[in-house]
């Protein structure tokens, strides 16, 4: 049965069978699972004695690599508060319950003809989407069981090269050195997704394998007076190992903002690559990381980034009770639509960031600045 839009009214599979035949076919070259520093790759990105096992084997965390898909509308099991990890592509919206990629970390996708990943570190807190297009190839991956100062290291199952989650980056094997595209994705409410993507697509916890989805297993984990797991670096001392903070990343320039700062002022104006960009505050989201289920953790707030330029006009904005209004007295939605005044029905150009932990920013992104 489908709605008015053509579109399953309850579940579908996603692509099924013929989202494995999008990734590329296996190749013959040796695998850095089993040897990151086999003579025949060209030299690793990283200290290979520094990769530590997580616990798991590959794969022992299964990706999914054939999504099955609920509308919007028809799902009743998220609660409002709990995080999903928005990802838009040419105007079609979906969101990865944060209570599924806990226990599964990588999706293996297609939208709007992207073939992407969608990742989630619990460790590092972080959610990056990547096209996963390199080389002429389209890759699929998968979990390595390793970890690099305390983040997932991946592999792609075309070459089993080694892969830095919060890089994009091959850091050991056949395609050391490749890196791939990241695509703006945020996490934010169920609430949120809900009200502005009715008809998107919410990632089922159909996935064929069984887990206690909704479920937190690292209960405590963002306590900022803990430590990290299994991190070996040095901690750079500006900030609590465990603070909150927004990450962006330009060019030649990255940025973090403490969380913290950022709710007292719902707005905040910033310079990347010297040029503006704006993030928008608003609260309701529960943190993952914290009770023993997924939605009932405190409230930490929800990000959003964006070109602080429209039509080459630049905009400040300031935050009302009705959303975030420019100079122009155009008011935007959260997620960064114009909702009301002269720019109505505009919307602003999203940007990668990560609402991660310091000490995982601060590690591979050595140089930030931070700010205010």
């Amino acid at each position: 049965m489908t709605d008015a839009h053509g579109l399953p009214s309850t579940e579908a599979t996603g692509f099924g069978p013929g989202q494995q035949s999008v990734s590329s076919p296996r190749e013959d070259v040796p695998s850095a699972l089993a040897d990151p520093d086999d003579s025949v790759f060209g030299e690793p990105l990283v200290d290979t004695d520094e990769l530590m096992s997580g616990g798991p084997p590959p794969d022992g965390i299964p990706s999914i690599d054939n999504p099955v898909w609920l509308l919007a509308r028809s799902v009743d099991w998220l609660k409002g508060r709990e995080p999903v990890i928005f990802v838009s592509v040419n105007g079609e919206a979906r969101a990865y319950p944060v209570q599924i990629m806990t226990w599964h970390e990588l999706v293996n996708d297609v939208i709007a003809d992207l073939p992407i990943t969608v990742s989630y570190c619990p460790l590092c807190n972080s959610a990056i989407t990547y096209d996963r297009r390199a080389g002429g190839r389209v890759l699929e991956f998968g979990t390595s069981g390793m970890l690099y100062q305390s983040a997932m290291v991946m592999y792609d199952r075309q070459t089993e090269s080694l892969w830095s989650h919060f890089t994009g980056q091959a850091i050991a094997g056949h395609l050391v050195g490749t890196e791939l595209d990241f695509i703006p994705s945020s996490m934010i409410s169920w609430d949120q997704f809900r009200n502005d993507h009715e008809g998107g697509l919410v990632l089922s916890r159909q996935t064929g394998h069984s887990r206690n989805y909704g479920r937190n297993p690292y209960p405590g984990y963002d306590d900022v007076q803990t430590s990290p797991f299994l991190f070996r670096g040095p901690i750079d001392d500006r900030l609590l190992a465990k603070t909150r903070v927004i990450g962006i990343r330009g060019e030649t320039d990255s940025l973090a903002i403490p969380l913290e700062n950022l709710a007292q002022h719902g707005v905040l104006h910033v310079t990347l690559d010297t040029e503006p960009v704006v993030v928008f505050h608003t609260s309701g989201l529960a943190s993952a990381l914290d009770g023993a289920e997924v939605a009932a953790g405190r409230d930490v707030g929800q990000t959003m980034v964006f070109r602080a330029v429209i039509s080459g006009d630049p905009l400040t904005f300031r935050k009302t009770l009705k959303g975030w209004e420019d100079q122009g007295g155009t008011t935007w939605s959260f997620l960064g639509r114009a909702v009301a005044g002269p720019r109505d029905g505009e919307q602003l150009q999203s940007l990668e960031h990560l609402d991660t932990f310091w000490f995982a920013w601060a590690a591979f992104m050595p140089t930030t600045r931070i700010e205010p």
